[in-house]
């Protein structure tokens, strides 16, 4: 049992030398072999121990570009025995600044493009740059790591308040992975291709971690253009790929602009590919269709957090049901509670999770953690579902996509379902704003591609959902408010209101 005791990258690493010659990643123009990896890797864990022998959970911040010298680094961190901190590349100054202080790191990892911002942030805080120009070719003896210490911290968007650092441990992290590669049926003949932002869950551990993992290549784009997606996918090479919806929109867009024996032949090659996930927001049913017109394939829908990874899943084999995001993967326990943490058969309850994916605390905040685990261990995600035939459907976020109006309990996620089928409206969010009279009052704001008038667009509604859940207040916008994960970020919606 003495491997089972081992940390994360003792495994990475122990994986990767199954597949030395093979490519492991492809990102800006140049192909890397497992054995490069491995290599650089170490070369940056030797830079980061200078003279002592283990890192001992130090925090280590890093800001690199997706593609090979990101990975090299964050196996780099784990290997020196320290804690990774991914920063986000489109952040403000204040934000990286927040991020270094709250989670005391003591060395930024960078290359030459972020140097400047990153300068005048570093001059004010105890923390030390290493550019990774200046790592040598030279490698140490790297420390053994137990598999029960902390391996990263990332920080949530907070609905709320200041973001929380999320703190995952080496077998927290290899359990989430476990499942995936185990329910994706990953391999090592695949090759999937990033391109979500590398400071969240769903690029680290879904994308990079379980490739990686199975000997598998990662390719990079630098950041999102549908037409460089299409154009790395008519190459003929990827067959997984993980996207949020606001991508999958996009990439529908651009197919329809497309002649049309292009569209053909991009059906032909989609056709071929052996798995398409879509998650981190709830997929509108109308992308689902439009995907699965173009490419033949019915997205696999699925649930996680930072603090779970993934928990809920639709099946690899067997059926996907639109709306919904499945059944609890290997190893996770999930239960749905009222609000005194009795579970609930019938009606929506709040998520509970149980299980080694769940993470450990968040960073510094002992209050924070205790109150979001129940007195017997179980994790309350603040995401409301009910069970279909044994199938789980997300209604929304207890906080934010959970409207109680007038005595219901209104889920936002629904009503937006139905707006998007109008043929006026290519997008919405819904929200609840407060009223004295009904306790909230369901509002959308919608992106409509032709006029559209009000009464006729609530007659419309009237024919398909009853009348309590028709929104009172319509706002017309060009754009919705999102995060770096394209999600619909909900306060800000509501803030559209009060203008």
């Amino acid at each position: 049992s003495a491997y089972f005791s081992q940390s994360l990258f003792v495994k990475v690493i122990h994986q990767a030398k199954q597949h030395l010659t093979s490519t492991a990643i492809v990102s800006g123009g140049e192909v890397f072999n497992y054995q490069q990896l491995i290599t650089r890797s170490q070369e940056i864990a030797t830079a980061i121990l200078k003279n002592t022998s283990d890192l001992q959970e130090a925090r280590i911040a890093f800001m690199v570009s997706p593609g090979f010298d990101y990975v090299a680094t964050l196996w780099g961190i784990w290997q020196a025995g320290g804690v990774v901190v991914p920063l986000c590349l489109t952040h403000p100054p204040l934000s990286l600044h927040y991020t270094l202080k709250d989670s005391a790191a003591s060395c930024v990892i960078t290359s030459a493009e972020f140097q400047s911002v990153l300068e005048p942030i570093v001059a004010q805080l105890p923390v030390t740059l290493l550019m990774l120009s200046d790592v040598d070719k030279k490698i140490s003896t790297l420390p053994e790591v137990s598999s029960q210490r902390r391996a990263m911290i990332l920080y949530t968007s907070g609905t709320t308040n200041l973001p929380k650092g999320v703190v995952t441990t080496h077998k927290n992290i290899e359990a989430q992975i476990a499942a995936l590669v185990n329910a994706w049926h990953w391999n090592n003949h695949d090759h999937t291709l990033c391109i979500l932002p590398l400071h969240h869950v769903h690029g680290i551990v879904n994308v990079i971690c379980c490739s990686l993992w199975v000997g598998a290549t990662c390719e990079f784009l630098p950041s999102f253009d549908a037409a460089n997606v299409f154009h790395v996918f008519m190459q003929g090479r990827v067959n997984v790929f993980m996207a949020v919806p606001t991508i999958y929109y996009k990439l529908v867009a651009h197919w329809e602009t497309l002649p049309q024996n292009q569209q053909q032949e991009l059906g032909k090659i989609l056709l071929d590919f052996r798995l398409m996930v879509s998650g981190s927001a709830a997929l509108p049913e109308s992308i689902m269709e439009n995907w699965k017109k173009i490419s033949g394939h019915i997205l696999l829908e699925r649930y996680g957090m930072t603090e779970l990874g993934m928990a809920i899943s639709n099946p690899y084999t067997g059926e996907r049901k639109a709306g919904h995001v499945g059944l609890p993967l290997p190893g996770v326990s999930i239960r749905l509670c009222n609000e005194r943490d009795e579970t609930v058969n019938d009606e929506p309850g709040e998520i509970q999770v149980k299980g080694d994916n769940v993470f450990l605390e968040y960073w510094n905040k002992p209050e924070e953690t205790s109150k979001n685990f129940t007195l017997d261990g179980w994790f309350r995600t603040g995401d409301v579902a009910v069970l279909n035939n044994g199938y789980y459907r997300i209604m929304g976020r207890s906080s934010v996509d959970i409207i109680k109006s007038g005595g219901y309990k209104i889920s936002a996620l629904e009503i937006e379902e139905v707006l998007r089928q109008h043929p006026s409206v290519s997008d919405c969010s819904v929200v609840g704003l407060d009223s004295e009279e009904w306790g909230e009052l369901v509002a959308a704001a919608l992106i409509a591609t032709d006029p559209l008038d009000i009464q006729e667009l609530t007659h419309w509604l009237k024919e398909r959902m009853p009348g309590y859940r028709i929104p009172r207040k319509f706002l017309f916008v060009n754009e919705l408010p999102r995060n770096a994960m394209g999600k619909v970020t909900k306060n800000d919606v509501k803030k559209l209101f009060t203008v």
